[in-house]
């Protein structure tokens, strides 16, 4: 099966989150979205991983609430030991499911910023992320620039790679392009750091949850 591994804090879970699962399932081919529940980003600060388990508890019931998806909430980062990079999320789920294929799931932010993921070229490589759009990104640049660093490393790999070993199975070392494919998902102008400074604020954000 294609899954699509859908990581984040979800804190909480709303509607933006909820137009992304439905296209990964509907428009973009997907079997399964596994909803990662993450305890703790290691590039991000606010969120605490001692509130891991309440979300991700807050997360089923919400997806509960969905039955026309097909989204399974999944704590495997929750019973991983810190820090939860994503590459060992995704070598765990591998190992797991080794008969599956799995995509990362992100936003147009944390494509500009992947270099600071570690192991991020094993990410686009061997896994590959589906990328939904955010505001005030361009999608489209950010993926035309990673490209270009990933043909120029391929093509300094291919001349080192063929310097010691000639042609034979040439082909392999050229499979190491990045994959990223740019979804044609709805923005949704709003945000869980929006929704939980307006609960703080006394105000109604019910609309926004999912």
């Amino acid at each position: 099966m294609r899954i699509a591994v859908y990581s984040g804090s979800f804190n909480p879970l709303h509607i933006g989150h909820l137009a992304i699962m439905k296209h990964l399932t509907y428009d973009d081919g997907f079997d399964m979205v596994y909803l990662i529940v993450s305890p703790k980003n290691p590039l991000k600060q606010g969120i605490s991983a001692d509130t891991g388990w309440a979300r991700y508890h807050a997360a089923r019931r919400a997806v509960k609430r969905h039955p026309e998806l097909q989204v399974w909430v999944d704590d495997i980062e929750l019973m991983m030991p810190p820090p939860q990079y994503t590459i060992r999320t995704l070598d765990a789920l591998r190992q797991r499911e080794p008969k599956n294929e799995f995509t990362l799931v992100i936003g147009a932010d944390n494509l500009e910023n992947i270099h600071r993921w570690r192991d991020f070229q094993r990410i686009l490589c061997e896994y590959g992320v589906a990328v939904y759009p955010r505001k005030g990104f361009d999608i489209g640049a950010i993926k035309k620039q990673l490209q270009e660093e990933s043909l120029a490393s391929s093509s300094a790999h291919v001349l080192d790679y063929q310097n010691h070993n000639g042609m034979n199975n040439l082909n392999d070392h050229l499979r190491s392009a990045y994959k990223i494919d740019l979804l044609d998902a709805p923005l949704v102008e709003i945000s869980s750091t929006e929704i939980r400074e307006g609960f703080s604020e006394g105000k109604d954000m019910s609309e926004w949850l999912m």
